[in-house]
């Protein structure tokens, strides 16, 4: 298990095939991996008809000036739990470092800040997320299932959900239109 390759702070797409209709076109943002398993936030798909302030009313914080953002499906574990993927430039008390890359948040006092404007300047919003346990996602990733790439903040923050599977591929120097459903047996 030396060899192993964790993959914090990269993007996870999901090869065409992949065998779970749950994760097909999935881009995911790895949050933390390690020998005892990893955990991902899904920014490929945003949820149909929720919004942030939506999100925000439900805690009955006032939107103020923030953006009526989409809200992404982060991932099928915990469906209802939220989370902010956001820039390094803010933390609060559950706040942790991705790799230098971007951080994670996962309790209100986020929302509540970006709601004030003293919130980080570059910012998403998941619901859910998704989860491996120990050597899972290294078996996954020796199968015909993941890609990775490094996790940027353009198409983290600069290209809509429904385009960054195919995009991030693109910024990989991969034509996802070449890609196979299916992998061969040398």
């Amino acid at each position: 298990m030396d060899d192993v390759q964790f993959l914090t702070g990269q993007f996870l797409l999901a090869m065409p095939g992949i065998g779970d209709p749950r994760f097909e076109r999935a881009v995911i943002a790895v949050c933390a991996h390690d020998e005892s398993g990893a955990i991902g936030i899904g920014i490929g798909e945003a949820i149909a008809g929720l919004g942030f302030h939506a999100l925000l009313k439900q805690f009955d914080i006032e939107p103020g000036d923030a953006p009526d953002a989409p809200v992404h499906s982060g991932g099928p574990v915990e469906p209802r739990r939220g989370f902010v993927v956001h820039s390094t430039d803010w933390g609060g008390q559950d706040t942790i470092d991705v790799a230098g890359r971007w951080a994670l948040s996962g309790t209100v006092d986020v929302l509540r800040a970006i709601a004030e404007g003293k919130g980080p300047s570059r910012w998403l919003v998941a619901l859910g997320y998704a989860g491996w346990g120990e050597g899972q996602l290294d078996e996954e990733m020796g199968r015909h299932g993941w890609f990775n790439t490094p996790g940027t903040e353009d198409l983290l923050y600069a290209v809509d959900a429904d385009l960054r599977w195919e995009s991030a591929f693109c910024s990989a120097g991969i034509d996802p239109q070449l890609l196979a459903n299916s992998a061969g047996h040398a």
